[in-house]
């Protein structure tokens, strides 16, 4: 019984990644498919960007909540708690509903970059460390206000605490898996942003706006609907 939870547990997680809060928001409240628009990502940067962040919000705490979710499912497996199979266990199911936010089969596997459930992953595995990157985060957007700036910097930053910070200023015991899996996750981080480092580099990134959307697509406009048109 329990071999058959462990082989069924990265399915649900997969599914679960696959529910894309970003495309029901747009196609339910805006009347929109978020992937014609902007950067044509299914995932809260992009509803930030097009729609703004009232939209944005409920989008990413679902995506985010979606990688919890997840890498929480370790807990009806036998695994021994903070063991390097109980870690392996938990960024199996974190690498399924990665996937399935990106790929998910509800929306013809055409999805968004990951980055929210990625933090819900990491969030549910080493908390501490996703606070301190979650500050780095907020501070590199308040201040340069690119989404994508931001989240590689914090990436970079995220080995960098499991491994030194908590590896070996707080003496903490961390798993081989664990650090491990910190490159790895900075690793696709980067690799998923490379068109945005491109445009960072070449000084045509978009920045994003905290105080009102960019694109109504409740105006009465051709250009406000038309998906050439819109912000990229």
């Amino acid at each position: 019984m329990s071999l058959i939870i462990k082989c069924f547990l990265p399915v649900i997680a997969y599914l679960a990644g696959s529910i894309s809060t970003a495309i029901f928001v747009g196609k339910r409240f805006f009347k929109i498919d978020i992937r014609n628009y902007g950067s044509k990502n299914a995932g809260a940067t992009n509803i930030l960007r097009v729609l703004g962040p009232k939209a944005a919000l409920p989008v990413f705490i679902f995506d985010l909540l979606k990688g919890v979710f997840a890498v929480v499912l370790v807990r009806l497996t036998d695994f021994q708690h903070e063991t390097n199979p109980y870690v392996s266990y938990q960024i199996l199911l974190g690498i399924c509903v990665v996937a399935g936010h990106i790929f998910p089969i509800f929306a013809k596997f055409k999805g968004g970059k990951g980055v929210a459930t990625t933090a819900g992953v990491i969030l549910a595995m080493h908390p501490y460390a996703m606070l301190m990157v979650f500050g780095i985060f907020g501070l590199c957007l308040l201040t340069s206000r690119y989404v994508s700036f931001s989240s590689v910097i914090a990436a970079i930053c995220f080995p960098l605490i499991v491994i030194i910070v908590f590896g070996e200023i707080f003496n903490e015991y961390e798993t081989l898996t664990m650090k491990i899996f910190s490159l790895a996750v900075a690793c696709m981080i980067i690799f998923t942003h490379r068109n945005n480092i491109k445009r960072l580099l070449n000084g045509t990134e978009s920045k994003i706006t905290f105080r009102k959307k960019q694109i109504s697509v409740s105006e009465s406009s051709d250009d406000a609907l038309n998906p050439k048109t819109a912000t990229k």
